[in-house]
């Protein structure tokens, strides 16, 4: 991923040399060539989506295209404060590197799991968790809307969960494939590590707003910004609501920019009337700068889903 942007675009090659840099080390060369075994380790996945949603809104930036709001999914919301300048590149790079490391730390490996429940409201998602934690921790972790929730915990409690909720009427429940439970309460040792690290930075007021995970509340100032920032370690990421409160602020236009198409997929449905791309490779570029030619409000939320 990235590759053909920096082949393509002096800018976007400038910026993965600069996370290169800053990193001391080769990650771009792990981000274009692999292997999937490096790039998926969770503190080198947290830097490369960032530096390829980084580099990808840069060119976007540079060419006039910029956003009225900004808004994230998860990692995504640390790569929507960097295009609203709360604070600088490199150092988002070395706090999402460790973000990555402290959330490994914070549960052992095979302790903790999350899944996918498809086709049942968030309602009935809480009520299976709750039927099924036995004391454990299992809870809603991304609430995507379009019918999906995501839920993270123990693993036996997510597993139970899990056949709560088609007890309850879900579609499909799928587990997926991560390193870690994210966005649950196992993830406070890794929040409380990561709080004074966020709240140490150089920051500026932002550009723009950024619409939080956590709340999904316009972020008008960097205190605020980086206070969502630590409580969304552990917080469920409410992206339903996050797209809602765009679409009530004005908004008609989304760019997804970085790689993949996540976003845009679970944008159409919840925001049906909007228009709605993605931008993460040269090819992208003429249909973007096509649809923002004319002016319209426009949100760019850099990154798919919390890998």
């Amino acid at each position: 991923m990235g590759e053909a942007l920096a082949e393509a675009f002096p800018i976007c090659r400038e910026t993965f040399e600069e996370a290169d840099a800053t990193l001391g080390r080769p990650l771009s060369r792990v981000i274009f060539d692999g292997p999937e075994d490096q790039l998926t380790l969770t503190e080198n996945t947290q830097p490369a989506i960032l530096a390829v949603s980084v580099a990808a809104f840069r060119l976007l930036e540079s060419r006039g295209l910029t956003p009225a709001f900004v808004a994230g999914h998860s990692l995504g919301e640390y790569s929507a404060n960097v295009a609203a300048g709360t604070f600088s590149f490199g150092d988002a790079l070395r706090l999402v590197q460790r973000r990555g490391r402290y959330m490994q730390d914070a549960v052992p490996a095979g302790e903790g799991a999350m899944a996918a429940i498809l086709g049942l409201d968030a309602e009935k998602v809480a009520q299976a968790c709750a039927e099924a934690a036995e004391g454990q921790v299992v809870s809603a972790a991304n609430m995507n809307g379009a019918g999906q929730v995501v839920i993270a915990g123990a693993r036996d409690a997510v597993t139970r969960a899990g056949e709560r909720a088609r007890a309850l009427g879900a579609k499909r429940v799928v587990p997926l494939s991560v390193s870690a439970p994210f966005h649950c309460a196992l993830m406070r040792p890794a929040q409380d590590r990561l709080a004074p690290e966020l709240r140490a930075l150089a920051v500026s007021a932002p550009r723009v707003p950024i619409v939080a995970n956590v709340d999904a509340e316009p972020k008008r100032d960097a205190r605020a910004a980086i206070d969502a920032l630590v409580q969304q370690v552990s917080l469920p990421v409410r992206w339903e609501a996050v797209v809602s409160r765009l679409a009530s602020e004005g908004v008609t236009t989304y760019v997804e920019v970085g790689p993949g198409t996540v976003l845009s997929g679970l944008v159409r449905k919840m925001h049906r009337e909007a228009t709605v791309l993605s931008f993460g490779a040269p090819d992208d570029l003429e249909a973007v700068e096509k649809m923002l030619a004319s002016p319209s409000t426009s949100a760019g939320h850099p990154e798919p889903a919390e890998r």
